[in-house]
């Protein structure tokens, strides 16, 4: 009357003890997905999904700040993506798309043909081939590519104004920190 439960394992070894291969159907097996293995130790670390014991745990702000020389903290804004708001503790920022931003914090600058930057910043350099429009204080060296267009108020240490590039609005060279000297390069 009672019987005891039966495991999956049971239940198919019993299916197969019937089964007659000259009959037209077969048995009935579950549905869905067989069970997947457990995950190695070396596959779960390879995906990133365990953390090797020798590794120490690490709080946020270590993870934004490069760990080793060399690494920098590079933001890119692809063609065809617009971003806006602040931008903060970013060392290089590329700009291929749509920028409207206060730029804080950062080393260098670097705008694409198809890019453009509205807003406000002051970085030691930058590279303009797209177009730049808002307050720009370049402590150092700003370029100005043949393709470039800046303008708004800028400041800067040096300035290189490739032939065909093109700046305009309140413009004032500052003296460069380490040689105290303002430099122009101006192309014609």
């Amino acid at each position: 009357m009672f019987s005891r439960k039966q495991s999956e394992t049971e239940n198919l070894k019993i299916a197969d003890a019937y089964y007659d291969p000259r009959s037209p159907m077969k048995p009935a097996r579950p549905i869905g997905p067989p069970p997947m293995p457990p995950r190695t130790p070396e596959l779960a670390q390879a995906a990133n999904l365990v953390r090797p014991a020798d590794s120490p745990l690490r709080r946020p702000s270590e993870l934004t700040n490069p760990s080793k020389p060399g690494e920098i903290r590079q933001l890119s804004v692809g063609r065809d993506i617009t971003l806006s708001g602040d931008i903060t503790s970013c060392e290089k920022l590329s700009i291929a798309g749509s920028v409207e931003a206060n730029l804080i914090n950062c080393r260098a600058l670097d705008i694409a043909e198809s890019g453009l930057f509205k807003g406000s910043t002051s970085i030691e350099e930058a590279e303009v081939r797209g177009r730049f429009e808002g307050n720009l204080t370049v402590r150092k060296r700003l370029l100005i590519k043949a393709t470039g267009r800046v303008s708004g108020t800028i400041r800067y240490g040096q300035i290189e104004i490739e032939c065909g590039g093109q700046i305009s609005g309140d413009i004032q060279a500052q003296p460069d920190g380490k040689s105290g000297k303002v430099t122009a390069d101006v192309g014609g």
